[in-house]
């Protein structure tokens, strides 16, 4: 072979490439802490890591107040052995015929400043203040004599990371041994897109995180600890009774044309394109005492769009918030006995945008096959909801789920009885073998996104030039991602037809994997009431097939009249799950389906041996499967910790723009003080709010709280600044319902301070508006 010579062009060329190569490696070498470090623990299934403050964990049940020392500290997650702190059990009573129930309820909301929301994944959505709290609502059953059990925990956040799952799961098995495991745990996310992210170990999530944050997990995780040990120390004989009905008028299908590509003699059996049964269990004690309900029902927490930048739980915390609001009258928002969960359901394609997608610049619809508009294409095509703004949606959708919730939970009559029976497996969703007939099989794939997923959908729109349905590549798309990444192998490009590769995810490692191989799949009964916790947002028809399925295979093995209900977004994240036929056309839901176009056909099969282990009485010959990894050190965010600063003159706290001295009712009333970072206040927990809204009341001469910041009528804004200047606006929004009289504001925050030479440490600090007089109008 002759000997080529490069020309000048060429090696001009062939420089930038390799210098393009090195400056990728020394911006990921900044950006990553590559010791790759897994550990695997094996026997009892629970992964055995203790955090420098695991200790605390023990101080729960007495309050977020754990968590107040005030020296900064930003240690890893350290992964030793801890020594198991087993709590005693309570001896339960037996002579009934029920169940012993358990509900509690505990703040998770973590950072709500210097942090990206998780769920749109919008570049420079990150957090800028509060309008409710989020929280983790826990609830034990357990057979009368306690010898089996489940607690099921809905939480306000995007979904539930592997890496919150395996903590939470430490915890309780350094506090309760063997009582609450992998098994009987299912760990639900509400899917809200406006909770903070940072909470995650897999490398896309991490990016789209912009880092992990300790903080935001540590909140997250001491918060659902608190939920399950309020709900275990609660625990009482009690009565679980069931219903479902259809509600109308909260959601529509997001991808219509995806739907379409399933097969008509299959759509023929159904009257809508979405699910619309919500499924309510109702809890009481023996005394007929109200103690809890659970909704399930299938709808994107997406009326909050990408462009707010206040932490909130959306339509379904919304809901959550009118039920408890409802039934613990006298009680702030957060506070309170009885407990409502409005928890995910097979939402993949869902949408509570209901008046549909409009091209915003026309007006004029743009529900087509790509989702596009005339001008500007897929980025002005947006899906709106019924209310005037974001907000007023959020309270529209979550009234009608609050009201459906309310009337099934009124006449709910037919009772839950019979055995608590779990079952739980780890499987590498990257080597399934799926038999799709008697003679033929097919396997997933190496997890990898198609070039839709960067399109985003009607509910949040992508940046770039994508759009939905793209079923073949982009030279340019694809040489930058070989440049940047490495190209696909012809095997995932080949397992995943017809999607056009983006990102090949299940081929990348560093630092570490960047989509999960391993994750769970659960199934947990009472009686004949079947929970399948899926990891990961499955659509309409992808829950129909799935529903039936499982339940097809009780019955097959002598359970009948199963009532199997989907809990989306549990115990590890994996995007979608679309069926073959909508995975053919590559809008965003399939595009975001990474095991390929036989993920669902794997999943139910998966399904079906958890449901005939159970039906059958062999769980215990279940294997427990490959255990999933625990990745000992993270990126840590890009967004860094620096001092807070009061402008010259000033001090934390100061009023700069008082609250006027009269409003009426409908007004807003607005004060505006010298601020600090509101992510201190995720570190040092002193104060448990950061605002309240308070009345006098002359007989008992002294102030009475009336909101907090976990009310919908209060909105906590945090404005930042430069060089640590930043300030905060806490505004009322004064309903019918106040009362005239007397009122102030008051505000709690911490400030991060900074010695030369020493530690930083986080001070509480607290502030005052002059008083002003709320009128009737």
């Amino acid at each position: 072979m002759a000997k080529h010579t490069f020309s000048t062009l060429e090696t001009f060329l062939i420089f930038l490439l390799v210098m393009m190569t090195a400056v990728t490696v020394a911006l990921l070498s900044l950006l990553f802490i590559t010791s790759g470090t897994i550990e695997n623990h094996k026997d009892s299934g629970f992964l055995i890591t203790q955090d420098p403050l695991a200790n605390q964990s023990s101080l729960a049940s007495q309050g977020s107040t754990a968590f107040q020392s005030s020296t900064l500290t930003q240690e890893p997650i350290a992964t030793q052995m801890s020594p198991m702190m087993m709590t005693p059990e309570t001896p339960l009573f037996q002579n009934f015929t029920g169940y012993h129930i358990g509900v509690g309820r505990a703040d998770c909301t973590g950072q709500v400043g210097d942090i990206r929301l998780m769920g749109y994944s919008k570049s420079g959505q990150n957090a800028r203040g509060l309008l409710t709290r989020l929280y983790s609502r826990a609830f034990i059953m357990a057979e009368p004599d306690g010898s089996n059990r489940m607690a099921f925990v809905s939480i306000d956040i995007g979904m539930v990371s592997q890496r919150l799952r395996l903590e939470v799961l430490n915890r309780l098995h350094s506090k309760y041994g063997s009582l609450y495991r992998r098994d009987n745990v299912i760990l639900s996310g509400t899917h809200t897109h406006s909770g903070p992210a940072g909470y995650f170990q897999y490398t896309v999530f991490i990016i789209a995180s912009e880092g992990f944050s300790n903080c935001t997990f540590e909140y997250m995780v001491t918060g659902i600890m608190q939920s399950i040990e309020m709900a275990h120390t609660s625990m009482k004989p009690g009565k679980i009774f069931f219903n479902k009905g259809n509600v109308d008028g909260a959601h529509i299908n997001r991808s219509p044309y995806s739907y379409l590509q399933n097969p008509q003699s299959e759509r023929a059996r159904y009257s809508s394109d979405t699910d619309k049964e919500m499924v309510v269990l109702k809890m009481e004690d023996l005394n007929g005492d109200e103690m809890g309900v659970i909704s399930w029902f299938a709808i994107h927490p997406v009326s909050m769009n990408n462009s707010n930048h206040l932490v909130n739980s959306d339509n379904m915390g919304y809901a959550s918030y009118l039920f408890e609001q409802e039934k613990n009258k006298g009680h702030l928002p957060g506070q309170g006995p009885f407990v409502a969960a409005f928890a995910s359901s097979n939402l993949g394609d869902v949408s509570p945008n209901i008046l549909g997608p409009r091209c915003i610049n026309t007006g004029e619809s743009c529900n087509n096959a790509n989702s596009t508009c005339p001008i500007g294409g897929s980025t002005t095509c947006m899906a709106m909801g019924p209310g005037q703004d974001m907000l007023e949606s959020t309270q529209i959708i979550g009234q009608i789920l609050y009201q459906a919730a309310k009337e099934l939970y009124a006449s709910a009559s037919q009772e839950v009885t019979g055995p608590v029976t779990s079952a739980h497996q780890w499987v590498n969703m990257t080597d399934v073998t799926v038999l799709l007939n008697s003679t033929h099989t097919a396997k997933t794939c190496k997890p990898a996104l198609g070039y839709s997923f960067a399109a985003g959908t009607i509910d949040g729109v992508g940046s770039l030039n994508f759009t939905q349905g793209m079923t073949v590549s982009v030279p340019f798309w694809d040489t930058l991602r070989d440049q940047l990444l490495g190209k696909p192998s012809e095997e995932i490009k080949e397992c995943h037809k017809p999607k056009p590769i983006l990102i090949h995810t299940g081929e990348l490692s560093t630092p570490h994997p960047w989509h999960p191989d391993i994750v769970d799949v659960q199934i947990i009964t009472l009686g004949s009431f079947a929970i399948a916790a899926v990891p990961g947002e499955l659509t309409t028809m992808s829950g129909r097939r799935f529903r039936e399925a499982v339940k097809a295979e009780f019955e097959t093995y002598g359970m009948k009249n199963v009532t199997v209900v989907i809990s989306g977004l549990c115990n590890v994240y994996t995007h979608y799950i679309a069926t073959y036929e909508e995975y053919q056309v590559q809008r965003y839901e399939a595009a975001s389906t990474i095991y390929g176009p036989h993920t669902l056909s794997a999943y139910i099969q998966l399904f079906r041996v958890l449901a005939k282990a159970i039906a059958t009485d062999t769980v215990a010959n279940l294997s427990t499967g490959p255990e999933p990894p625990f990745f000992k050190q993270l990126i840590n965010s890009i967004i860094p910790n620096i001092a807070d600063r009061a402008p010259i003159g000033k001090t934390f706290g100061d009023i700069l723009q008082p609250v006027n001295p009269t409003y009426r009712v409908g007004e807003v009333a607005e004060v505006v003080f010298v601020g600090a970072n509101p992510k201190n206040s995720a570190e040092n927990r002193t104060h448990q709010t950061f605002l309240t809204v308070e009345k006098y009341e002359a007989t008992l001469t002294s102030w009475q709280i009336v909101h907090n910041d976990a009310s919908w009528e209060t909105r906590f804004y945090w404005h930042k600044g430069l060089l640590g200047l930043s300030n905060a606006t806490i505004q009322w929004h004064i309903p019918d319902t106040a009362q005239p009289g007397i009122y102030r504001i008051r505000y709690f925050g911490h400030n991060r301070k900074q010695d030369f030479l020493k530690p930083a440490v986080i001070l509480p600090f607290e502030s005052t508006s002059s008083i002003f007089e709320v009128v009737a109008t």
